[in-house]
């Protein structure tokens, strides 16, 4: 009976306790912050290249099957991806560039930040890392035997086609003819150029290497116009090699943002290395250099450092102090909405104060609201329709030139690359810093500009002294006049090579 008794338990009694097994989730835990950790050291802005992107991916998908396997429980699909977030944002040296900077969630503009340079990135290496601590940990109570859940498949069919779409290679259209058919000879490529140091991209489009080479610098700073300037200067491909160029830190290019290094002298010596590697590849002794905006700022100073490369320069909504212009907006604006009785913008304005701005965020909620002093106008039925048949979308982020994650770099280079390098610009004026110039200067005015930018401007280049110079009020056109009017630049471009031969 005694015997019998030690046996029997009482029907209420707790079975007996199982100690927890700590050293699984101590070990995926580490593996998880390792990996957050290396990730935030070698990729600080995130996967800025294609390959990037897929050893992000495969990096999740090895710290979450690692994790899995640790914990035995499925608790890793959710202990792997926090552990790694919080690892990530520790180390990763952020430079203050918005879209790896302070969280700014306060505004459309700290939105799309976060977007870009948070959730899109951290989705990369999280989704398979929760797939795979799913595997893992399936596996192993499965006894490491049997085929993996229904549940999977869809999730990593999903991941598959991701993976594609990031390897899926940028190129640019072959140039073709009336027929439709590529022009034997033209010149349609994507060249990766090492520019001070650091590798940046280039298109060049035309219908032969031996055509005059024109090099647009479009604006921003960050902004980049591949897609673009293919669209809207297709019509100059018959008479010039057009090369678009993507600036360090915009698009294609955005690789190469370095907060530390990128400054204004850099970009002006970049502009020039450019040119020179230009005329050494297609065998030629000057380059005509055209600029938008901010390229045009960055055009004159390459033009005043390196005459001898330039065969004329095109200024296209030209900028000369950004200071000066920055104030006059601000001021037109606060006008416009004391006008009109907005007072929410003229509370926004008071708020901020007049520029120059330590937050970049500032001045994009300053640049939303440009359309009030633009006034209406209707550019040339030919703009638009080539703007709507292209199908390169906003931004020209559906633009083949463009890879899966040059995509989401064309939006955020725009957004980082103007926080670094627009606050050096505002000591420049060309009133004062470019007096002179030795090569013909053309300057593209919009009829529908803003006098911010037209009144400084117009005061540059009446006191310019150069070879020659020629203003041209186009009408039907705002800032991006060179787009909007790119018959009549055509025009004006082959009237200055007619002049301009030996």
């Amino acid at each position: 009976m005694q015997q019998f008794a030690e046996v029997i338990q009482p029907v209420d009694s707790p079975p007996p306790s199982r100690p927890i097994e700590w050293p699984g989730p101590i070990a995926a835990t580490l593996i998880s912050i390792g990996a957050g950790w290396l990730s935030g050291v070698l990729l600080p802005l995130g996967p800025t290249t294609a390959a990037h992107g897929i050893a992000l991916m495969l990096g999740g998908a090895a710290t979450g099957a690692l994790a899995g396997l640790g914990m035995r429980s499925r608790w890793a699909m959710l202990l792997a991806p926090a552990a790694y977030l919080v690892a990530l944002e520790a180390a990763r040296g952020t430079d203050g560039v918005p879209s790896v900077g302070e969280l700014r969630l306060d505004s459309s503009y700290g939105v799309l930040a976060f977007l870009l340079g948070r959730v899109i990135p951290a989705g990369l290496a999280v989704m398979p890392m929760v797939l795979a601590a799913d595997w893992g940990s399936d596996h192993i109570r499965r006894g490491c035997q049997g085929r993996p859940p229904s549940r999977m498949i869809a999730p990593t069919v999903i991941l598959g086609v991701v993976a594609g779409l990031l390897a899926w290679p940028a190129s640019t259209p072959a140039l073709a003819g009336t027929d439709g058919r590529p022009l034997p000879g033209a010149v349609a490529e994507l060249v990766r150029v090492r520019l001070g140091g650091h590798d940046q991209w280039i298109q060049v489009r035309g219908a032969s290497r031996e055509l005059p080479i024109l090099l647009y610098l479009s604006g921003g700073p960050g902004q980049s116009d591949l897609a673009y300037s293919r669209v809207l200067l297709d019509g100059l491909t018959q008479d010039f090699l057009v090369v678009g160029w993507d600036q360090r830190g915009a698009g294609k290019s955005y690789p190469a943002l370095d907060p530390a290094t990128l400054t204004l002298d850099r970009a002006v010596a970049d502009a020039v290395e450019l040119a020179e590697f230009l005329r050494d590849r297609y065998d030629q002794d000057q380059v005509v250099l055209m600029g938008e905006s901010w390229g045009s700022l960055l055009g004159v100073l390459a033009v005043q450092r390196a005459p001898q490369l330039f065969r004329a320069f095109v200024g296209s909504g030209q900028m000369v102090s950004v200071l000066e212009t920055d104030l006059r907006i601000y001021h037109d604006l606060l006008d416009a909405a004391q006008r009109t009785g907005s007072t929410e913008l003229a509370a926004r304005l008071w708020e901020s104060g007049p520029p120059p701005y330590a937050d970049p965020l500032d001045y994009a909620f300053v640049m939303a609201h440009y359309p009030l002093l633009e006034g209406s106008y209707l550019p040339p039925a030919a703009y638009r329709q080539r703007g709507e048949r292209s199908g390169i979308g906003p931004m020209g982020i559906l633009g083949q030139e463009y890879g899966a994650v040059e995509k989401v770099n064309v939006l955020r280079g725009l957004l980082d690359m103007f926080s670094v390098l627009y606050p050096q610009l505002q000591g420049v004026d060309l009133r004062r810093d470019a007096p002179r110039l030795e090569v013909p200067v053309i300057v593209l005015e919009g009829s529908n500009e803003l006098a911010a930018r037209v009144e400084p401007a117009r005061e540059w280049f009446d006191a310019l002294d150069a070879p020659r110079k020629e203003l041209h009020a186009l009408p039907d056109s705002g800032h991006s006049v060179a787009f909007e009017q790119a018959d009549e630049l055509r025009r004006i471009l082959l009237a200055e090579l007619a002049r301009s031969q030996p």
